[in-house]
């Protein structure tokens, strides 16, 4: 799928930001959105099932040990926050679909997770963790249909692509792009490993373009106004 291009008229043209983030810091746990920082400037999240990946990906990322890791699935309960400085935050939403979660904790998760991603005004930009081997769960696909309807671009990064062969990881990576199509709007889809570092600067690059193209209409709307 061609994801969505936007057409600068400007004069000028904007460089994506080259964001170190090695810099991200830490700021708090969430139980839900009230607890979070205010709604302003902008954030990408990360989502996905609670096998997927999620905390090894974000600190492949920063180069740091960021998000925690587990061999446990599910230990990421809480809506964690993370600076980047000027206003840019990365949010590692609650993981979701582990079965042996208890019933009660994995509503108090989903609840959470549902309040950010329809009330947060700052979130323009969502990374899907799917483990390549068992990418487009329903679960998966309803969340990624859920940001296509709310205009917010999506990145979907197979993750654990060290576990195929390059050959069968290609053909794993061809069959996702084209089954995405099906969900319309700005997703793309890219193969992503920490252990061996796949993907890993296509990931920067997008969020280096989330973040300057919410700058960039900022700007905008600035000049109009001065207008």
């Amino acid at each position: 799928m061609t994801a969505i291009e936007k057409t600068d008229t400007s004069n000028t043209t904007t460089e994506p930001p080259h964001i170190n983030y090695a810099t991200a810091e830490f700021v708090t746990s969430a139980p839900d959105i009230r607890a979070m920082p205010d709604d302003t400037g902008i954030e990408v999240a990360f989502a996905g099932r609670s096998n997927a990946g999620k905390s090894s990906a974000l600190n492949t990322l920063t180069s740091k040990k960021l998000a925690r890791t587990s061999k446990t699935p599910g230990r990421t309960q809480l809506i964690n926050v993370f600076d980047l400085r000027q206003n840019r935050r990365l949010i590692d939403l609650p993981g979701y679909g582990f079965a042996k979660v208890p019933l009660e904790m994995k509503k108090k998760w989903q609840k959470a997770l549902g309040e950010y991603l329809q009330c947060r005004d700052s979130l323009k930009g969502l990374v899907v963790l799917m483990d390549i081997r068992h990418p487009l769960k329903e679960l998966d696909q309803d969340l990624v249909y859920w940001a296509v309807d709310n205009d917010i671009p999506v990145m979907i990064l197979l993750t654990k692509a060290d576990k195929l062969k390059q050959g069968k990881r290609k053909q794993e990576l061809l069959s996702v792009r084209q089954a995405a199509k099906a969900f319309g709007g700005d997703v793309t889809v890219q193969a992503f490993s920490s252990l061996h570092r796949i993907g890993v600067n296509e990931l920067s690059k997008k969020l280096n373009d989330w973040f300057a193209g919410e700058q960039q209409q900022a700007a905008e709307g600035e000049d109009e106004d001065e207008q």
